[in-house]
């Protein structure tokens, strides 16, 4: 049997990684973190806003908080060690027009855990705690986020052979760990001292510009791959999801920039809020038309090819996440009673998602499957 160096876990379940597994293992698999954390974050929203349901949605928040955490724990450890041991397998995948992208994942993965941190963790634990490692998290993922988006840009620059038909929807995750930035660094101005807060909210800003700015061109390029190209092949249909991810979370950086920094804002503080809930919920719009366009082109590929299962099907789970938490915010901001359904139907959405591709991924690793690629 071949040597064990890792694990990857299934909740309280440790499940080994072989040797030959962590040579190929997937560089898509924080996925699976990014999915589950922000299903912590909806659920303690309490979708619906249903009073008696309050103490059910604490509950489910601070669950799957736990559960992101151990599978930031389980799959870090190989992640990291792939790199120790198998660097050529690792950065041959960075070069990949496909799997390159998925490199994302892990800063995503980070951030979206200094998210939920933050939300969920004063529940659980000492405020000092919470700072500690939401700045933690923040900081290596902040670092990792735009130095993914950089190298990865610049390989997809210089690589030839590089075409239309290889844009695809993971090209989307560096931009949108970009985006998240502003959410995981926004907890930590109330402990900082004036220049700090500052500093925090350009960088927030900044972060924003760059992500969003890429989202617009990635989009473009991917527009005009769906339409004079044939459709992706059926791996990768997961991976048009993620355009739901940009857009769910650019709308919510937004709002949380302009709430945090309204003691920056002076008297342009209630100009800011407005100005930016007006953008934020034009990003929502355009999500109701990506969220359609996903749904019947998801049903185009069940119909025809079928969907076979890949780490990638954890694109069903954290974009349609971001844009569920969105809808909610907005919902509450504007006082707009539709949205809060509108939010609630997203979660349960997401919840079946996450169901489903847990399910399959827990069976693919039993049988072998998960480590394919």
């Amino acid at each position: 049997m071949a040597q064990v160096v890792g694990s990857v876990s299934s909740g309280a379940q440790q499940v080994p990684v072989p040797m030959s597994a962590l040579r190929a293992f997937h560089p898509g698999w924080f996925g699976a973190v990014m999915g589950t954390a922000i299903l912590g974050v909806a659920g303690f929203m309490n979708p619906g806003g249903i009073a008696a349901l309050q103490p059910l949605a604490r509950l489910v928040g601070i669950i799957f908080a736990i559960l992101a955490y151990l599978l930031l724990v389980a799959l870090g450890v190989p992640y990291v060690l792939r790199w120790v041991h198998h660097p050529d397998a690792a950065w041959k995948d960075l070069q990949h027009p496909i799997l390159g992208g998925l490199y994302g994942t892990f800063p995503g993965g980070l951030i979206v855990l200094a998210v939920t941190t933050a939300s969920v963790g004063p529940a659980l634990l000492p405020a000092d705690i919470v700072f500690a490692l939401v700045a933690s998290l923040a900081a290596v993922g902040v670092v990792l986020a735009f130095a993914i988006s950089v190298v990865f840009a610049y390989i997809l620059f210089i690589t030839p052979g590089v075409n239309v038909e290889n844009a695809n929807g993971a090209w989307f995750i560096p931009p949108v760990v970009n985006i998240i930035i502003p959410m995981g660094l926004l907890p930590l101005l109330p402990r900082a001292d004036p220049e700090t807060a500052r500093l925090l909210l350009v960088v927030s800003y900044a972060a924003w510009g760059i992500g969003f700015f890429l989202f617009l061109m990635v989009a473009s390029l991917l527009y005009d791959r769906l339409v004079f190209h044939p459709l992706p092949a059926a791996p990768q249909a997961p991976s048009l999801w993620i355009g739901l991810g940009p857009i769910g979370v650019g709308g919510l950086a937004l709002i949380r920039m302009a709430q945090s920094g309204a003691s920056l804002w002076g008297d342009l503080g209630p100009a800011v809020n407005a100005l930016s809930s007006i953008a934020a919920l034009a990003l929502w719009g355009f999500g109701v038309w990506w969220l359609a366009a996903a749904i019947l082109l998801l049903r185009k590929y069940l119909r025809t090819s079928g969907l076979p299962f890949g780490i990638g099907w954890w694109a069903f789970t954290f974009p349609l996440g971001a844009y569920t938490v969105a809808t909610l915010t907005l919902a509450r901001v504007l006082k707009v009673g539709a949205l809060e359904g509108a939010g609630l139907l997203l979660f349960l959405l997401l919840a079946g998602f996450w169901l489903v591709v847990t399910g399959r991924t827990l069976g693919g690793i039993r049988t072998g499957e998960a480590w394919k690629r």
